[in-house]
């Protein structure tokens, strides 16, 4: 039986695995799919590759599709979610000079108290302070704006957020171009590497359940082909459910190491996967337990009020209406699709696609469904019926 063949774009990431591995290990030919997978240099590149149909899907930054609702960015058209690819998997890191002030201060490299590492970084940035992020609409850049508001820096009023992509960071770095950045990994290992910077903190320490990257496709695309859209749903579901075990983490870091995807070596790779990261040139070790989830904790399901807590962030730092935004962004990520694709194999789906975030999450726990840890660092939750900042 011939195969149906998809193109889909991807950043050289550790979080495009489900992608990468829905296709090397059979999953997508399970479902009678065969992913052309296209290698994008940067996000601004892979968001017109799907605008313009090079590509009928795509790994994607999960604020793209939101802010394209909203009326932001130039996507060429409505986005539609299918699933979430990763939850969490970005580090903040410092330039070597802002690591040495940092260090004469006093700050220990934690790597795990946001309120902590933000008080340093503050207390040694200078005046304007040069932050690197892979693209303007991104939980990067949402998450550095939320950290540092919430710990009283004038954000974004003293921040020059700059866009640049993630495998130029260390260029970036080195060139003198920024004081910090936020980034997947792994090229904040490959700053780390290269001994141009310290890593400071992961994304996870200010929102543990963070929703990086997400599965995006052109809505009218969906409409078409919402039959292909379902196995496809399906097949990176597997592939993520697949991530999720220990004894898959060798053989993950293998497959992504290879020439067509990040061409890096894999223990540099396994960082990411294990949660073992190394946040110093000098060997400091520090383990992120929840550092990359692709599947536990309903990982890959496109909660509505994730959508609308990525609204309501781009509304305040851009001055749109937030009620507004909340309405326009409800509809992006696509619950009844993906629970139409995965009703059978999954029957445990969470009952209501929307939820407090920030909350803990303890009591939704179930044996299937381990209860994932979502919380802010400063103890904030959102609600999407009753939004307070």
């Amino acid at each position: 039986m011939k195969r149906a063949q998809i193109p889909v774009g991807f950043i050289p990431l550790v979080d495009a695995a489900p992608l990468i591995v829905a296709q090397e290990m059979g999953f997508a030919a399970e479902e009678g799919l065969d992913l052309l997978l296209k290698r994008a240099p940067s996000w601004s590149s892979l968001r017109d590759m799907l605008a313009f149909g090079q590509v009928d899907a795509a790994h994607m930054l999960a604020p793209v599709p939101v802010a394209a609702a909203m009326g932001l960015g130039n996507t060429g058209g409505p986005l539609s979610v299918m699933s979430v690819l990763s939850v969490n998997g970005t580090v903040i890191g410092i330039s070597a000079a802002l690591a040495d002030r940092m260090r004469h201060q006093g700050h220990d490299f934690a790597f795990a108290d946001a309120r902590a590492a933000g008080h340093a970084l503050i207390e040694a940035a200078p005046d304007r302070l040069r932050i690197a992020v892979p693209f303007p609409f991104s939980m990067h850049a949402e998450l550095l704006y939320y950290w540092l508001s919430a710990l009283g820096f004038p954000a974004p009023q003293s921040i020059d957020i700059r866009t640049v992509p993630p495998s130029l960071m260390a260029d970036a770095l080195r060139a003198g171009d920024v004081d910090a950045f936020c980034v997947g990994e792994p090229w904040g290992s490959i700053v780390v590497e290269h001994g141009l910077g310290a890593l400071l903190l992961p994304g996870a320490a200010i929102w543990s359940f963070a929703p990086e990257k997400v599965l995006a496709v052109r809505t009218p695309w969906l409409t078409q082909e919402a039959p292909l859209a379902h196995r496809l749903i399906r097949a990176v579901w597997r592939a993520g459910k697949w991530l999720a075990s220990a004894e898959s983490r060798l053989l993950a870091a293998e497959l992504l190491a290879r020439e067509p995807y990040l061409s890096l070596p894999p223990e540099i790779i396994d960082r990411a996967l294990s949660g073992g990261l190394t946040v110093t040139p000098q060997g400091l070790q520090r383990d992120v337990p929840g550092f990359l989830r692709f599947h536990l904790g309903d990982a890959s399901y496109p909660w509505t009020s994730q959508a609308q807590w990525i609204a309501h962030q781009l509304a305040i730092r851009t001055g749109l209406d937030r009620a507004a935004a909340l309405r326009a962004a409800a509809p992006v990520f696509r619950d009844d699709l993906y629970r139409g694709a995965l009703g059978d194999l999954c029957p445990q789906l969470p009952q209501h696609p929307q939820r407090v975030e920030g909350r803990d999450s303890s009591n939704l726990a179930t044996r299937a469904h381990p209860a994932p840890d979502n919380r802010f660092f400063d103890g904030q939750i959102f609600d999407p019926q009753r939004p307070q900042r």
